[in-house]
């Protein structure tokens, strides 16, 4: 684990970042006193959630009378 301060953190944050990728463990200090702790990001998931297909739910459902822009305004006014 390496420890560096604020200033020297914002001059070669390139180098730091090159460590944390390399899996080590950065404590920045404020004043001296442990202020932040960089450590490597957890992997992101690309992949694209797939929701059910629900046009035949939909197709059952009967049409609505009232657009819903307007029920949500109806909604709105019965708070105030």
């Amino acid at each position: 684990m390496q420890k560096v301060s604020v200033r020297e953190a914002r001059q070669h944050i390139g180098r730091l970042l090159d460590a944390v990728a390399a899996g080590e463990e950065i404590v920045i200090t404020r004043r001296g006193k442990p202020a932040a702790r960089m450590v490597a990001a957890l992997e992101v998931v690309t992949e694209k959630v797939r929701f059910p297909d629900r046009s035949a739910l939909r197709a059952m459902l009967p049409p609505t009378k009232v657009p819903s822009a307007m029920l949500i305004r109806e909604m709105r006014d019965e708070r105030i």
